[in-house]
């Protein structure tokens, strides 16, 4: 029954108009449509709300290959009109501060380092159509290397990585598949996942270490990936609540249905401020802007983000569990030009490669040092710590011994 709900859920996100929040991020593909359903890209709502903002970092009208502001000028590796690497969004911007930003700050950097030409285009719209076209654009411009951040360029990169199979081809947070959800991953294509129970788990750990005992969770739709956050937010808050001895540590948790920021989330928000709560992980794209807005309104209320570092968002972030983006879309890239490049398998980012983790020299944390933080991530690197991301789960059956969890339906 839940997988049905999850299966409904995709598509009606696949549908909507603003995409957000929190990555996919398992490592097999044996979920892959509820994997790849995944809101986070549900940080692509941060991306498409963001169209409304204008592009602050130079880019030009939607549909349009523009360059980058700190991109390096063509070396001569594209052609005049584009560039050797390329990075296709949707019709979000640049400097997101989500997906689009941290993938394009990756690309940049190996660019840089490198003297490889690079450029980003903005699709038109949010359409597959529109996005193939993107893509055949860069293509035509002379890109041999094309980065696409989101689920939403799941369908596309599925029909482009066999009409151009000397491209590669990077899809961070997705999985190639066709409109009905059949998955097959070219050899000249790399997916990228993530895993987002373990950004949860350190997120919740440091939380309680930390000295809160009254968290909430408030998520986006109740996908995959927004799920094994929360999953992994009440297992680092349980664990860390059993090693400190700590009991009454409790979880309001709640998904808002949506990755848009509503007067009714902030409302709610708002209500558990003002019952005790001192603390919410906003995991659900635009919901977080929500959760900002009734911390800053409350007394001393705190904010735990998500997918990248969003202190620069509100004075009420404390940390964030993070995607490394820029990292892993570096080592991407630099996989093509050193040969290493393993197309055809989806290549999963977790603590085991800093592909998560939270921004610890930014965090705002009182009592939460850089090495509690070092000791638990070595933990779940070692495996000692192994957390439960089963999606099919209920929270009922998460084991959970020293946190109470309150679910809101």
């Amino acid at each position: 029954m839940k997988k049905r709900v999850i299966s409904l859920l995709m598509a009606a996100a696949v549908t909507a108009s603003l995409f957000a929040g929190c990555g996919n991020g398992d490592a097999g593909k044996d979920n892959s449509a509820e994997q790849n359903a995944d809101a986070g890209n549900d940080s692509n709502a941060d991306q498409n709300a963001g169209a409304d903002q204008g592009d602050d970092a130079g880019a030009a009208d939607a549909g349009n290959a523009v360059d980058g502001t700190e991109a390096p000028a063509d070396n001569g590796a594209g052609s005049a009109d584009g560039a050797e690497l390329a990075l296709v969004i949707d019709v979000g911007t640049i400097d997101d501060k989500s997906f689009n930003q941290g993938s394009w700050e990756g690309i940049q950097q190996y660019a840089e380092e490198n003297g490889v030409s690079s450029k980003y285009y903005k699709s038109a719209e949010a359409t597959t159509d529109a996005f193939v076209e993107t893509i055949e654009l860069a293509i035509e411009g002379g890109a041999k290397t094309i980065v696409c951040p989101g689920f939403l360029f799941e369908e596309p990169i599925f029909k482009v990585q066999g009409q151009y199979p000397d491209v590669h081809f990077v899809l961070v947070d997705g999985e190639p598949h066709d409109a009905d959800y059949n998955y097959e991953t070219a050899q000249n294509t790399m997916p990228i996942l993530y895993q987002e129970d373990e950004a949860g788990f350190l997120a919740g750990y440091a939380a309680v270490k930390d000295g809160y005992t009254k968290l909430g969770f408030m998520g986006g739709m109740a996908l995959p990936a927004v799920i094994r956050y929360g999953y992994g937010f009440l297992a680092g808050a349980d664990y860390a609540a059993t090693e400190m001895g700590v009991d009454g540590v409790e979880v309001t948790y709640y998904y808002t249905g949506s990755f848009d920021a509503t007067p009714e989330a902030q409302t709610m928000a708002a209500s558990w401020y003002q019952a005790g709560t001192e603390v919410i992980f906003a995991c659900g794209g635009s919901v977080g802007n929500s959760v900002m807005a009734a911390a800053e309104a409350a007394d001393n209320a705190k904010v735990i983000g998500v997918d990248v570092d969003q202190s620069s968002e509100s004075d009420t972030v404390i940390t964030s569990a993070m995607k490394m983006l820029s990292n892993s879309v570096y080592d991407a890239v630099k996989s093509v030009y050193d040969g290493s490049f393993k197309g055809g398998e989806t290549a999963v980012f977790n603590a085991s490669n800093d592909g998560v983790g939270l921004p610890m020299a930014g965090s705002k944390f009182q009592t939460f040092t850089q090495a509690d933080y070092d000791a638990v991530f070595a933990k779940i690197v070692s495996g000692e710590i192994k957390i439960n991301n089963d999606v099919e789960k209920e929270v009922s059956d998460l084991g959970l011994t020293k946190v109470t969890v309150k679910e809101v339906q």
